[in-house]
């Protein structure tokens, strides 16, 4: 694979070919578009209204739109700065992550289940990975090590995802609705796949900046 090339001869094939696309940089703009659409789920938790998400609709579209152009350029590209199916993976996992905040959301508004404690804090949890994973984004280009010594560190929030979703749950069980139950659990479920998309997402990034040469 790319990235494990032989450093020399990646150097020689990258002046023959130079590269056409910033992929360093749309990878950015993703994890910004990303850190977008999570602060306007948020913005939408917070007003409880359980109105139309129709700003986070369209910033998961914007989203979309981004990895579509990203997949395009790596259809055309010759050479990628790293793997290429790392640079596919990594778009759309994170793309992943705003799909789920809006069908939470939509599911949200359509069975009529107001934000509580365990969802604010699920989704909190959330918007600080994926701030914490666009910073990683932004300084893997100009120094891999220190966005590789970052990662670890983002695991708690994956953690604290997966610990209120647990705690959540069996607080559910106790009460006597099943109608409530079965609603709060298809809610709580998405933010929980959120937060383990957002754990595939370190993998690739830890993939990555350790076989950057």
């Amino acid at each position: 694979m790319e990235e494990r090339r032989d450093p020399e001869r990646k150097g020689v094939l990258d002046r023959l070919f130079p590269a056409r696309y910033d992929f360093y940089g749309m990878l950015r703009e993703q994890a910004n578009q990303t850190v977008r659409g999570v602060e306007s789920f948020l913005e939408w938790l917070e007003r409880g209204d359980l109105s139309d998400p129709s700003d986070l609709r369209r910033e998961e579209q914007n989203a979309d739109d981004l990895r579509h152009i990203m997949e395009d350029r790596l259809m055309e590209a010759f050479t990628t700065p790293f793997d290429r199916q790392d640079i596919y993976q990594l778009a759309r996992q994170v793309d992943y992550i705003l799909n789920h905040c809006l069908s939470t959301a939509v599911e949200m508004r359509a069975y009529g289940v107001a934000p509580n404690e365990p969802i604010m804090h699920m989704a909190n949890a959330l918007m600080e990975g994926v701030r914490e994973v666009a910073k990683a984004v932004h300084t893997m280009e100009r120094d891999h090590f220190v966005a590789e010594s970052m990662i670890n560190d983002m695991r708690r929030w994956e953690r604290e995802i997966e610990s209120t979703y647990v705690g959540a749950m069996v607080e559910l069980f106790r009460g006597d609705d099943p109608i409530k139950i079965l609603k709060c659990r298809e809610i709580y479920h998405h933010l929980r796949d959120a937060g383990r998309t957002l754990s595939i997402t370190l993998d690739i990034l830890h993939r990555i900046t350790v076989g950057i040469p």
